[in-house]
């Protein structure tokens, strides 16, 4: 037996989310195998089994880490001491902004088709939108109707795909992204303020 190879920083959890999130951005979940996550972290697959029992696991580990930060950012806004109709409006903006800002997080977030791991992706999302609904049923009086909110949310999702796919950043698209955001305040039927 040949005696274990020394390494500089111990194997975390979240260095193996972080390299496999690109991974699997980059190359999609069928065409990553543990193996290669491991290759890419100069670490011998076995050790990635330590911290998760398969891909599967570990790809949903990486979901739920993201969804709870897009999650975070939501709470905070609500928290903020904004009007109504400026925290409608932040929370449009800051959802285009993750997406453009964590490309490889929205993707698997949204845009992962794959039959293995679709047990694994039902509840995360459900729970994101769900909040998401919330927010802006409360932030509209519950004026607006769940169609409204499912429209709004697939205009957002859209526009993200869209310039994620263009390889674009929030800061070339911002001005587009306040527009858009602005015809979507004027859809809900909210006033915008000065």
């Amino acid at each position: 037996m040949s005696p274990r190879k020394s390494v500089e920083q111990e194997l975390t959890r979240d260095m193996i989310i972080d390299t496999a999130r690109t991974l699997f951005a980059q190359s999609g979940y069928q065409h990553v195998s543990m193996r290669k996550i491991a290759q890419a972290l100069g670490y011998s697959h076995g050790a990635l089994y330590y911290h998760f029992q398969n891909k599967a696991e570990l790809f949903y580990a990486i979901v739920a880490k993201d969804f709870s930060l897009l999650n975070h950012l939501l709470i905070e806004i609500m928290n903020e001491q904004l009007t109504n109709t400026e925290k409608v409006k932040k929370i449009l903006l800051r959802f285009i902004q993750f997406g453009l800002d964590y490309p490889n997080h929205y993707e698997l977030m949204f845009l992962t088709r794959n039959r293995d791991i679709q047990q694994h992706l039902q509840l995360a999302p459900a729970e994101s939108y769900e909040q998401f609904a919330q927010a802006l049923s409360t932030l509209c009086d519950s004026r607006v109707t769940a169609q409204a909110i499912w429209s709004v949310f697939l205009a957002v999702h859209g526009f993200v795909s869209v310039h994620c796919r263009n390889e674009q950043t929030y800061e070339e698209v911002e001005g587009l992204a306040k527009t858009h955001v602005r015809f979507m305040i004027k859809g809900l039927g909210i006033e915008e303020e000065g």
